[in-house]
């Protein structure tokens, strides 16, 4: 197949555009900052007008968009138009692509993400939740942002018309690899300096995805000309953040991790300028039409994947 992904510089991008070159499909990057040398090929955009890089859709199989501003940053005014400016701008633009192309691609995957859910316990989110269904009370109004985000990204994705290109909005939940700088090394790093204890009460829900799993969910939407609209890409078992970093410490073979106050989770989020709902809200979410239309997960638990992600955090190290 010949695959495009705009916007597939950052980690998820990577782990997809590795995966897909190293099984001998044609991959295109298209990113704003193409100098980094990889084993595909890589093309200039700037994710607001059409250009050269149009061509690269003319016959393509797939498009996997994700591009869009990283939300892993501090709330401001400017930054919150930002991130959904770049994503619902992108989302636009790509299907404006798309739907003049002669031979359009088959498939459009079109990132989006799981905290499209409101913050919830007491029950899981699959397709059929509303974006507002089962909301909990007293989360705090600032964290209805992510919300936003996600409902403007999939408002984009609905409004452009490709007749010829089915659409698939992709609600994942936080991927999993042992690649630098990823949300895994962030986690792992706290528990290999004793700070991989719960964030705030631990009762928050967390939602992921093993990168095995993600990749093998994205060649299933991909091959199922039956599966459009929105499919959740995360593991079937989502767990208290108290037990999801009980559990890494284990495979990490550590038996201590400080625990962070919902105040030291803020103070900290501060200081790194990020914000603390990325750990304290509670992403209770299921993969309800993967599993009915029957994808079959590698890692559905997090005790094992996480075993299997720091074996190869180590042997990484190693090399």
């Amino acid at each position: 197949m010949k695959i495009v992904i705009p916007g597939g510089s950052g980690q998820v991008g990577t782990i997809l555009a590795r995966h897909f070159h190293h099984t001998n499909h044609d991959v295109v990057v298209l990113s704003r900052t193409p100098a980094a040398k990889t084993a595909w090929r890589v093309v200039a955009w700037d994710a607001q007008t059409v250009g050269p890089w149009a061509a690269e859709f003319e016959g393509a199989d797939a498009v996997i968009n994700l591009a869009g501003r990283s939300v892993n940053c501090r709330y401001t005014p400017a930054n919150r138009r930002e991130i959904i400016d770049s994503r619902v701008r992108s989302t636009h633009l790509v299907g404006t692509v798309i739907a003049g192309c002669a031979r359009p691609p088959r498939v459009w995957l079109q990132a989006s993400t799981a905290t499209i859910y409101a913050h919830r316990f007491d029950a899981a989110n699959d397709e059929r939740t509303g974006a507002l269904g089962g909301a909990e009370p007293n989360a705090p109004g600032a964290w209805n942002f992510s919300v936003d985000v996600a409902t403007a990204w999939e408002k984009a994705l609905g409004t452009v018309a490709t007749p010829r290109t089915r659409k698939v909005a992709v609600r994942s939940a936080m991927t999993m690899s042992a690649d630098r700088g990823g949300v895994f090394d962030v986690l792992l790093g706290l528990v290999r300096r004793r700070l991989g204890g719960r964030a705030g009460d631990g009762k928050q829900f967390v939602s992921w995805v093993h990168e095995a799993d993600f990749i093998a969910a994205t060649e299933f939407l991909i091959a199922r000309d039956d599966m459009s609209g929105p499919v959740n890409v995360s593991a079937p078992e989502p767990l208290p953040n108290a037990d999801f970093m009980r559990a890494l410490r284990d495979a990490w073979g550590v038996r201590f991790g400080l625990p962070a106050a919902r105040w030291m989770v803020g103070l900290g989020a501060w200081a790194l300028r990020t914000e603390s709902e990325l750990v304290l809200k509670s992403r209770r979410v299921v993969p309800g039409r993967l599993m009915a239309a029957g994808f079959t997960f590698r890692f559905p638990e997090w005790p094992a994947a996480a075993r299997d992600l720091c074996g190869q955090w180590r042997e990484r190290a190693r090399a």
